[in-house]
């Protein structure tokens, strides 16, 4: 007998939210993916990103072909630590006394404190993201980083608390990517161009594609 030929991989055609996912206020993309046990509140994902199981995301923007992989914590709320008292009966009093009322301006300056995460960014497994933190565009953040400052754009980081292991690229590759800004093409051109995403030559993809060759920025 002849053997099997290998089956096509199956097409993501729509998003995929798994039934023990918790959503509250959460806007999500075409072709995401969000996987069992996920908690996302307040938070954006952008088109064909996709969140591994357990995670929780709150008070976040996450762009478009964002890989996050399991446990990963995006946007966990602080406590008010310049008070006499950090304990949630400060913001919360309602839950101890019926007659007490929340304090929502802490929760408004809670939601302020959004964390931003670019395009095309690979956060490990077990990561955590500070309220407020900015992650740029093909930024790396590396299994069971605890990132606290802002990441730029291309950059790999990790641990506790994440500090800068490399840069993916040279500045000026880095800053033409930023230009090409590819995650914003058709799906269609994206995959008629597969062949040009799977070559290690970024910098041929640059030349190919920058719509201002030579402009680097730095």
């Amino acid at each position: 007998m002849m053997p099997d030929a290998p089956r096509p991989a199956p097409k993501l055609a729509q998003t995929f939210i798994d039934p023990s996912v918790r959503l509250r206020d959460v806007q999500v993309g075409r072709c995401c993916e969000v996987l069992a046990d996920t908690a996302m509140e307040y938070a954006t994902l952008g088109d064909y990103s996709y969140l591994g199981r357990g995670c929780t995301v709150a008070d976040a923007s996450i762009g478009k072909f964002c890989a996050i992989a399991a446990d990963v914590r995006i946007g966990p709320p602080d406590h008010p630590m310049e008070r006499p008292a950090q304990h949630r009966f400060t913001y919360c009093p309602e839950y101890y006394d019926a007659s007490a009322e929340r304090d929502h301006a802490f929760f408004r300056r809670r939601r302020a404190a959004r964390v931003t995460i670019g395009h095309d960014v690979w956060i490990g497994h077990g990561v955590t993201v500070l309220a407020g933190v900015t992650v740029g565009s093909g930024a790396v953040l590396a299994a069971g980083a605890v990132v606290s400052r802002d990441v730029a754009p291309y950059a790999v980081v990790g641990g506790v608390p994440a500090r800068p292991i490399r840069d993916r690229f040279p500045p000026e590759i880095a800053a033409r990517l930023l230009r090409i800004a590819w995650w914003d093409w058709p799906f269609e051109a994206i995959m008629e161009r597969l062949a040009e995403f799977q070559s290690d030559d970024v910098a041929a993809f640059c030349d190919r594609w920058d719509p201002a060759p030579g402009a680097f920025s730095h």
